[in-house]
């Protein structure tokens, strides 16, 4: 993955990126490489991955930390927050996925909009512009998750199911994920409505390559998160 947002001169220390990672060796250096030239640390919760990722990671520039067996990307979003909010000077965090579908000049969008206007948590959301296409199917699955979830929670979002966020420290220690799997997505909107924290969302592009679809982003991945969400 290459990004062309110019490089910060110096960067960003006070804004953690959260990184859940999961057998993504082929793709996992590059996203971590464009992120590190806008931010100082970047944490990759490697989740009992088989296929050298965490090595890649390491070597691109992340700091690592692993499970020793594959727990859920909920459970490493968890590890990775609770790792960074240890540092005093984590003022932010930013949870971004591993697989390249994610815009580092979204995430930067984002905590400019958080530090500008004091926003505690920012959503990015791919419905808001007509720049993602899902394909209709997904689209309409994707859309009923959104309905479930607004249902069960006091935030009402164009888009629930996406993990590009950006979370205040104040926040995100009101965090505390128990579903390890998809149906975390929805916790987390939960567990940050309840603050009762300023929050908007912001809109984003999502990249669905071949490769995203083939790692979980296929119609049938869609499907699931509904059926996790409706069972959880």
């Amino acid at each position: 993955m290459s990004s062309s947002v110019p490089a910060q001169r110096t960067p960003d220390r006070a804004a953690w990126i959260v990184i859940p990672l999961y057998n993504e060796a082929s793709v996992i250096a590059g996203v971590v490489t464009d992120l590190k030239k806008h931010f100082s640390h970047v944490v990759c919760v490697d989740d009992g991955s088989t296929d050298g990722s965490a090595a890649a990671a390491e070597a691109a520039g992340a700091f690592v930390v692993q499970h020793p067996v594959n727990l859920g990307q909920g459970a490493a979003l968890q590890t990775g927050i609770t790792y960074a909010l240890s540092h005093p000077e984590c003022e932010y965090l930013v949870t971004f996925d591993a697989d390249g579908q994610h815009r580092v000049e979204d995430a930067l969008g984002m905590l400019e909009l958080a530090r500008s206007e004091d926003l505690a948590i920012v959503f990015g959301s791919r419905f808001l512009d007509d720049r993602t296409n899902p394909g209709w199917i997904k689209k309409v699955i994707l859309k009923t998750a959104i309905w479930v979830t607004n249902l069960t929670t006091s935030l009402k979002l164009t888009d629930a199911h996406n993990g590009l966020r950006v979370i205040r420290r104040d926040a995100a220690e009101r965090i505390d994920l128990k579903q390890d799997r998809m149906a975390h997505a929805t916790e987390i909107v939960l567990s940050l409505g309840r603050t009762g924290l300023a929050w908007r969302e912001y809109p984003v592009e999502l990249l669905y390559t071949d490769y995203s679809k083939a790692k979980g982003q296929s119609v049938l991945n869609s499907v699931n998160i509904l059926v996790d969400l409706m069972v959880r």
